[in-house]
């Protein structure tokens, strides 16, 4: 059995192949993924985002990396195409609160959410308005090196002077002939050299909230320079990974690549990682449509899409059975297919601790185990991963029939990483017991007492209510 980091794969967004991953230390890995502007309740196809990541956190861990994690909140600067207005400052006037009010309440709702989801914390989790400074530093460098220019108080990076060194777009495959094509004329693009050029920094007017000052006046962050300011402050001028979700391949990492080449000279990450999207019944959720999907509308069952409520592990277990980088249609066939699947998995844990084993073996669960392995190095390929678990569960059952024998060896093997996959990687363990699964067991407790104490067995009944009392939940038999 192996593990070895030396075979992992990993597709890289840049080059378009996978690539043998190799970090830049040793022992150490830098991953930087862009996180939410928290402007609004987070969606499904941010979640897949997050969901994917985690498992490339968890399996960089596994293999022996001190991995140090960081996911960044937009808490500012993220602007709306149309108007160049800041998305939270827009939100705050809609739901008639303080920006920072605004901020607070999604941000918590991010963290509850993901918190369903058992994913792992990021080891930092940079805010853009925390880090100002370092975003003024930086933009104050583009300058200097000739990158960028100031006009009316707002700070625009020089796309133009920038090809003439480097290369814009090389992420996404485009070219400045390109862009120039597509610019549309914005509220503000006037200031420009060119409609192509991005804001670094942003004059404010007087009835803005949120502005800070600046070598260039009361104003605010460009989305785009938060991510390189903090990026480079946690894991230094080059690291191993950066992530997000595919739409951000253009421009926000195109936009981050050419900051980072300006002031450093290098693209700031060796490895880009871009997870897919995940559409509704064949289509591409949005609010024009009307389809968007949120995940607590699936975990309690309100969202029409769904004829019932479905847990947070049904649902990530459904995302893990597609690769990170295919689009994911779900619906409600999926959903319900997928429950089915995640019950015979979940199960397997307390199968294989059941089976009988024998002298005689015609199980290899170190092939087996390699198998797996070789799944996760292949660009972490969750469903490979979980086809193997399927396979899992057929041995097991054949087994069980003694169609197939295993001896103890083979048996502790396949117990230990059983857990390993299932838990430590996956991360399919749901440790907080919901409320609602918790009534429920209650329920039943009483229930099963009740019939214990009508049917005159006082010892039985009294010591559940001994017990309960223990825990804290008092019961009042009726007369």
């Amino acid at each position: 059995m192996s593990s070895s980091n030396k075979n992992l794969k990993i597709y890289n967004s840049l080059s378009s192949q996978k690539e043998v991953f190799n970090s830049i230390n040793k022992k150490m890995v830098g991953m930087y993924v862009c996180g939410p502007t928290v402007y609004n309740t987070v969606h499904l196809g941010n979640c897949r985002t997050f969901v994917s990541f985690d498992l490339i956190f968890r399996y960089l861990k596994h293999l022996g990396y001190k991995v140090r994690y960081v996911r960044n909140i937009t808490d500012v600067g993220h602007l709306e195409d149309d108007t160049q207005e800041d998305k939270i400052s827009k939100r705050a006037a809609l739901e008639k609160l303080e920006p920072m009010e605004i901020v607070q309440k999604y941000t918590n709702d991010f963290r509850n959410t993901l918190q369903k989801f058992n994913l792992l914390n990021p080891n930092i989790e940079p805010t853009a308005t925390g880090h100002i400074i370092d975003q003024i530093e930086m933009i104050e460098k583009i300058i200097k090196n000739g990158f960028a220019y100031v006009k009316n108080g707002s700070v625009y990076f020089d796309i133009k002077e920038f090809n003439k060194k480097y290369k814009y777009g090389r992420l996404s495959n485009r070219n400045l002939d390109d862009l120039i094509n597509e610019s549309r004329q914005l509220k503000g693009s006037d200031e420009k050299k060119n409609p192509q050029d991005f804001a670094l920094w942003k004059k404010a007017g007087k009835k803005h909230i949120m502005k800070w000052n600046s070598p260039w006046g009361d104003g605010f962050p460009g989305w785009h320079i938060e991510c390189s300011a903090m990026g480079h402050k946690y894991l230094g001028k080059q690291f191993d990974i950066h992530g997000g979700g595919i739409d951000l391949k253009f421009p926000h990492h195109d936009c981050e690549i050419a900051q980072s080449e300006s002031v450093y000279g290098n693209n700031p990450a060796n490895y880009w990682i871009h997870t897919n999207m995940l559409t509704l019944n064949g289509k591409k959720m949005s609010k024009s449509l009307d389809n968007s999907v949120f995940p607590n509308e699936i975990f309690n069952g309100s969202n029409k899409e769904f004829s019932k409520k479905f847990s947070p592990m049904t649902l990530k277990f459904f995302m893990y059975q597609a690769h990170y980088r295919n689009t994911l249609d779900i619906s409600n066939h999926a959903l319900l297919a997928a429950e089915k699947g995640f019950e015979k998995i979940k199960m397997l844990a307390g199968e294989i601790s059941t089976i009988n084993e024998s002298k005689k073996n015609d199980f290899n669960a170190s092939e087996w185990v390699d198998e797996c392995y070789d799944a996760l190095n292949d660009d972490f390929n969750s469903p490979k991963l979980i086809a193997k678990l399927f396979d899992l569960h057929k041995t097991v059952s054949e087994i069980k029939n003694r169609t197939k024998s295993i001896d103890l060896k083979n048996k502790k093997i396949l117990i230990r990483f059983y857990k390993v996959f299932y838990s430590e990687i996956l991360g399919l363990d749901d440790d907080n017991l919901t409320h609602e699964k918790y009534d429920e067991i209650l329920e039943l407790i009483l229930e099963l007492r009740e019939k214990e104490r009508l049917s005159k067995n006082y010892e039985k009944s009294d010591y559940i209510r001994d017990k309960l009392s223990e825990l804290g939940v008092k019961i009042n038999d009726k007369i």
